[in-house]
């Protein structure tokens, strides 16, 4: 047999091997693998997690996993595991699943209208990978308050009430510096002037906020009822605000999934300092996280003289105001009675 012809044969051995090479790699990678009905699969790997860990996680959605931990070992993931939120697709190639597991999705992280920093914790613990312990120790740590001059009653006032966009695996450190800047970004030179017109920091804002929010779910009442407030504080009154009230009876029982609709009677003088009827000026802080319209509704305030208000049976979700306390018990009266009939208890 001649040179050529041996070359010949073993460049077409060559070939046949190369192609049957290329065919094991084609089924390996480049083929369907997946065993989920869904479309899409979120899979969420833990921060330091190793492959093992993966395998555990991805095996129920993987169809031949032999094939998946072929392309993971030859892509070098096997060595070089990603933590994260990540997108599997219905038949996805194991090849596109290892690619994917390299892209971290972002995840839309949405609050609001959250009572306490505990709720907003546990909300926020079911959005992302840090765990309420976690969370609560990177917002109440002394350190943390004392930076940002915050107690741990008003923690809750850093948070600004908006989408935010995190990786689900983003430590609670970060979540809590990211809060950071969105919160210097939302207190601006215009509204830092306007607390300032007002005597107040931006959590005293806030908290009165809270009580404003709390007070009328009408936006368009908000800057009246801000008003009456900011009046009272003026005029070394008591705000004697209901939702402070309800607050403090919830924070005594520790149940704040209670409803309270009414209050009155002995509840007016429940011992806390969140009971703005036994305690002039501002509870310690918040009573909940308020609007953002809320908040813009104190530092823009209407302008007049009334003192007093209460729900307007004529027009529910309202409040009838006043300049006079004679008038405003007139109001009263009929509120009452109004709410009695509808069987309405304290």
């Amino acid at each position: 047999m001649n040179t050529k012809k041996i070359l010949a044969i073993v460049s077409v051995a060559g070939i046949v091997i190369a192609s049957i090479i290329g065919v094991y790699v084609y089924v390996k990678a480049f083929t369907p693998n997946t065993q989920f009905s869904q479309e899409e699969v979120f899979v969420y790997i833990p921060s330091d997690a190793n492959y093992d860990q993966v395998k555990e996680i991805v095996s129920p959605l993987v169809d031949d996993f032999e094939k998946f931990d072929f392309v993971a070992t030859s892509r070098n993931y096997s060595t070089n595991v990603k933590s994260g939120k990540f997108l599997f697709k219905k038949d996805m190639t194991s090849f596109d699943m290892i690619r994917s597991l390299r892209l971290n999705v972002p995840v839309t992280v949405a609050f609001n209208n959250q009572e306490t920093l505990e709720k907003l914790m546990l909300r926020l613990a079911t959005q992302l990978e840090p765990d309420t312990t976690a969370l609560r120790e990177a917002f109440t740590n002394a350190a943390f308050l004392e930076e940002k001059q915050l107690t741990p009653a008003t923690a809750l006032t850093l948070f600004i009430p908006n989408s935010y966009e995190f990786y689900w695996n983003t430590s609670a450190k970060k979540i809590a510096d990211k809060m950071t800047k969105e919160h210097a970004k939302f207190w601006n030179t215009e509204r830092l002037e306007k607390a300032k017109a007002l005597n107040m920091s931006p959590a005293q804002v806030y908290t009165l906020a809270s009580i404003v929010h709390k007070e009328t779910v009408k936006a368009d009442e908000r800057l009246r009822v801000a008003g009456a407030y900011l009046n009272r504080i003026q005029q070394d009154m008591p705000l004697q605000a209901d939702p402070t009230v309800i607050y403090a009876l919830k924070e005594k029982s520790g149940d704040f999934d209670q409803i309270i609709k009414r209050v009155g009677g002995s509840n007016l003088f429940v011992k806390s300092p969140y009971n703005t009827y036994i305690n002039k000026g501002l509870p310690p802080g918040p009573i909940a996280m308020p609007d953002i319209s809320a908040i813009d509704a104190v530092l823009n305030a209407e302008k007049h003289n009334y003192i007093y208000f209460c729900a307007d049976p004529n027009r529910p979700g309202y409040h009838a105001f006043e300049t006079t306390y004679e008038a405003h018990m007139v109001n009263a009266k009929k509120y009452a009675e109004w709410v009695t009939k509808l069987g309405i208890k304290l």
